[in-house]
C-alpha cells in the first residue's frame, strides 16, 4: 500500500487537547482527549478518528499523530481514549469488566459521546496500537457500517498464544520493568528516551509520565492498575484474529513493525487477510517498517497519520 505522505501536514505544536469523560454502565467513567481543531478547521466530508493506545499506555501516545491530523491544515477530529484501568479512566473490579466485548463497548460509547459519530449515519475511523488494535477490531465489528476504516498499528492480527508461545500467566510474568528503571523518575525517563533519542520531545515525555506514578520514596510504579493489567492480558489471550477480522466490514490497514527472522508475524497477517477474502471482504492492506520498533506513533508518526488519513477520504 502506498501511503499519501504528501497529504500529511507538519505537526501543529500549538494544538492542545481537551479532556472529557463518558459514563458507561454501571457508572464507570472512560476518559478521552479530543484533539479537535474546531468546527471551522474540520473537513466536514471526512469521518473523525478514534485512536486507542496499547497495553499499559494512555491516550497521550497518540499526540504525534493527532498533531498532524487534528490541526487546522488537515482538519480531522482526532479523539484518543484511555482504556479502562489505564490513564484517567476508571478501573472497575467486577468479574468480566475487562472482557473484549466490554472494552469494545467503551469504544462505541466514546465514538458517540465525543461527537465523532453522534448519529447512526455518521462514520468513524478506528486506529489501535498493540492491544488497542485488538479492542479496535472488536469495536469495528460492533459498529458495522458505521466504521469507515480500521488501522491496526503493529497488532490486532495475531493470536497471542501462537505469536508468543506463552500462556497468559507466563506473559504477565514478563511484563515487569527492571528495578533499575523504576528506581526513580529520572531513571525511567532516561530509559524511555534511550529507545530513540531523535524522537524524544515534550510529547514523548508527557506520554511516558502518564504511564507511571512517583511514590513518596522517589520510586515509580506503573499507573495502570495491576488488576486491570492482568484482566486485559487475559482478555487479549481470548482474541481470535481471523474470526474477528473476517467480520469487519470496513477496509483494514495493517502497519507491521520489525518482524522476527522467520517472518511469523507477516505470516499471521497473511492468514488473517486470507480469512477476510474467504468471507468476501477486501484483503488487509499492509505497510511494513522492517527496522522500526513497536511504537510506530513515535518512530513513524507521519506514516501512521497517512494510513489513517487515507481511510478518512470518503470520495
Amino acid at each position: 500500500m502506498e501511503l499519501p505522505l504528501a497529504a500529511v501536514p507538519d505537526p501543529d505544536v500549538t494544538l492542545e487537547p481537551a479532556g472529557f469523560v463518558v459514563v458507561v454502565e454501571p457508572g464507570d467513567r472512560i476518559h478521552f482527549l479530543d484533539w479537535d481543531a474546531g468546527a471551522d478547521g474540520r473537513a466536514a466530508r471526512r469521518p473523525g478518528v478514534l485512536a486507542i493506545h496499547g497495553l499499559s499506555g494512555t491516550s497521550w501516545v497518540w499526540a504525534p499523530v493527532a498533531r498532524r491530523l487534528g490541526g487546522s491544515d488537515c482538519g480531522v477530529q482526532v479523539v484518543a481514549m484511555d482504556l479502562r484501568g489505564h490513564g484517567l479512566s476508571d478501573a472497575p473490579t467486577d468479574d468480566g469488566a475487562y472482557a473484549l466485548a466490554v472494552q469494545a463497548g467503551d469504544v462505541v460509547a466514546v465514538v458517540e459521546g465525543s461527537g465523532l459519530a453522534p448519529a447512526i449515519e455518521d462514520r468513524v475511523v478506528l486506529a489501535g496500537h498493540g492491544f488497542g488494535a485488538i479492542v479496535a477490531a472488536q469495536a469495528a465489528v460492533d459498529l458495522g457500517p458505521r466504521c469507515a476504516g480500521l488501522v491496526l498499528v503493529d497488532g490486532g492480527w495475531e493470536s497471542m498464544e501462537e505469536a508468543t508461545g506463552l500462556d497468559a500467566d507466563e506473559f504477565l510474568r514478563g511484563l515487569d520493568e527492571p528495578p533499575e528503571v523504576m528506581r526513580s523518575l529520572s531513571a525511567f525517563l532516561a530509559d524511555r528516551r534511550a529507545f530513540d533519542p531523535s524522537s524524544w520531545d515534550d510529547d514523548q515525555e508527557r506520554a511516558a509520565l502518564a504511564t507511571v506514578v512517583e511514590t513518596h520514596a522517589g520510586r515509580v510504579v506503573p499507573s495502570t492498575r495491576p488488576h486491570a493489567l492482568e484482566a486485559s492480558v487475559r482478555a487479549m489471550f481470548t482474541y481470535r484474529p481471523a474470526v474477528t477480522l473476517a467480520t469487519v466490514l470496513a477496509p483494514v490497514v495493517a502497519l507491521l513493525a520489525a518482524d522476527d527472522e522467520t517472518r511469523s508475524r507477516a505470516r499471521a497477517l497473511d492468514v488473517a487477510s486470507a480469512a477476510r477474502v474467504v468471507a468476501g471482504l477486501d484483503p488487509i492492506r499492509v505497510v511494513t517498517f522492517g527496522h522500526d520498533g513497536h511504537n510506530l506513533m513515535r518512530y513513524r508518526p507521519r506514516e501512521v497519520a497517512a494510513a489513517i488519513l487515507a481511510l478518512t477520504d470518503t470520495d
